[in-house]
Parts: structure tokens; C-alpha cells; sequence
């Protein structure tokens, strides 16, 4: 019987886990999952599916968040509960930087909180930030994977259309809050926008627990709204190999 509200997960089942990894889409979890040793399907429920693996012998546990802040407040709030201390997210995500190429990997170091969730865990003066050895040990990942990634600010919006400023929906219209945003991200180097680091780097700074994240550059939008579906997976297993390296190098701390 699960011992949280959503995730249908127990303590016992994640074997003394430490760390997770965190990507939106369910389906992922599997795909990161058999990248390690012995993994294990655990349970599946609304967007949160979740799987047991091993690097280097440390259990790590793999659970999907779904998209927007407020699904990764559960998911974190609950495998905490369960005893997880460390976070690392990964996605993937639309460059805004025009030197910034499809395929790059991005490590967010701090988050620009255009979210809501982030507010109920500290006011919007506090910053939200990476931890960072999570940073450490993704770019550290990166590199010994041959992978030069680029680090920076990340601009983390609760809305895919109107807040990173996409004309092409049903209405074409922004409201005004958010028209000519996307120029001024652009012009104080925010590399990309997402929708999970604001909510997962201001709520693990708050509670004492350790974050990061690195995503997968499937878009520039300086070029284009839409990104080529063959580029996609690619991009996702640059990202996936790095940060179960990582995670392997995160879960060391624990031993």
C-alpha cells in the first residue's frame, strides 16, 4: 500500500534511494531506467511513472513529473518524504539564443521564476538556484561524455504559449504582461525556457534538498516554433547518458 498521496510508492520499495532523476515525460522513465543496472518498474499513476535502477551499485530512482511547476512540488514533496535529498531534472527545451544549436545540452544554474508554484514555497526575492555539486557533477558528466554543455539562466514559465510568448495558438493574442518578454530574456542572456526549474530549484533551496538540471536543446526559436522530430531522440540520449552519470556520482555522497 503506498505510503504518499499520488506516487503509489513506498519507502521499501525505493531500497534506500537518495537520489532520483526527474523528466516530464513518463515514458522516459523507462528509456533513463534501462540505461542502468537492474531496473525495475515501480508504479505508474497520473503523470508520475516510476522506476528502480543502479549505478555503481547505488539505488536511483527514476520518476516522471509531468509538465509545470506544480506536479514537480508532488513529486519532489513526496519521494522527499520517502527519503530522496537529491534532484536532478531532465528535459528537453527551446533555445533563445541564436548561437545556442539543436542538439546542444543546456545546465541551468538559476531559474527566472515565472512560475506560480515557486511562491508557495519562498517569496519571489529568494532566488532559485541549482545546488552546486548537482552542477558539478552534470557538467563533469558532460564533459567525460565528450559533451561541451552550455551553463546559465533558465527562463522557467507556468505556461508553454502565452507565457514564452508563441503567437502560433488558436487566439494569436499575449497579453501585454508578457509581449516583447521573449526579446528581453533574450538580451539578459537567458539561454531557454522550460517550465519545471523555477518551482524544483526554489523548493529544494528552501526544504535543505539538492537540485539540478540539464536539458536537451530540440528548438532554436530564433529559427523556428517547431522542432524536426528526427533530432529529438538524439538530443534526448546526449541528455539521458549525462545525467545517470551524474546521478551515479550524486549517490556517492550517500555512502
Amino acid at each position: 500500500m503506498s505510503e504518499v498521496f499520488h506516487l503509489g510508492l513506498t519507502k521499501a520499495m525505493l531500497k534506500g534511494a537518495k537520489v532520483a532523476i526527474v523528466p516530464g515525460d513518463p515514458a522516459r522513465s523507462e528509456r533513463i531506467a534501462k540505461l542502468m543496472d537492474n531496473p525495475e518498474f515501480l508504479a505508474s499513476t497520473r503523470e508520475f511513472t516510476s522506476w528502480l535502477g543502479y549505478v555503481g551499485g547505488q539505488p536511483i530512482v527514476v520518476c516522471s513529473t509531468g509538465i509545470g511547476g506544480p506536479s514537480v512540488s508532488i513529486c519532489v514533496e513526496e519521494l522527499a518524504q520517502l527519503g530522496v535529498r537529491t534532484f536532478l531534472r531532465i528535459g528537453t527545451t527551446g533555445a533563445i539564443q541564436p548561437h545556442i544549436n539543436v542538439g546542444d545540452l543546456l545546465i541551468t544554474t538559476g531559474a527566472v521564476r515565472l512560475d506560480g508554484a515557486s511562491c508557495h514555497f519562498a517569496p519571489l526575492e529568494y532566488p532559485a538556484v541549482a545546488n552546486f555539486d548537482c552542477t558539478n557533477a552534470l557538467f563533469a558528466a558532460a564533459k567525460n561524455q565528450g559533451v561541451q554543455p552550455y551553463v546559465g539562466i533558465t527562463a522557467s514559465s507556468d505556461t508553454f504559449y502565452p507565457g514564452q510568448e508563441r503567437y502560433d495558438t488558436f487566439s494569436g493574442k499575449i497579453y501585454r504582461h508578457f509581449r516583447g518578454s521573449l526579446k528581453q530574456w533574450q538580451e539578459l542572456n537567458v539561454m531557454n525556457f522550460e517550465m519545471e526549474s523555477a518551482t524544483l530549484f526554489t523548493m529544494c533551496s528552501a526544504l535543505g534538498l539538492r537540485a539540478g538540471m540539464i536539458a536537451g536543446v530540440i528548438v532554436n526559436r530564433t529559427q523556428q516554433e517547431i522542432p524536426n522530430e528526427a533530432t529529438i531522440h538524439s538530443t534526448e540520449q546526449k541528455a539521458v547518458a549525462v545525467v545517470v552519470e551524474a546521478a551515479g556520482k550524486m549517490a556517492q555522497d550517500y555512502v
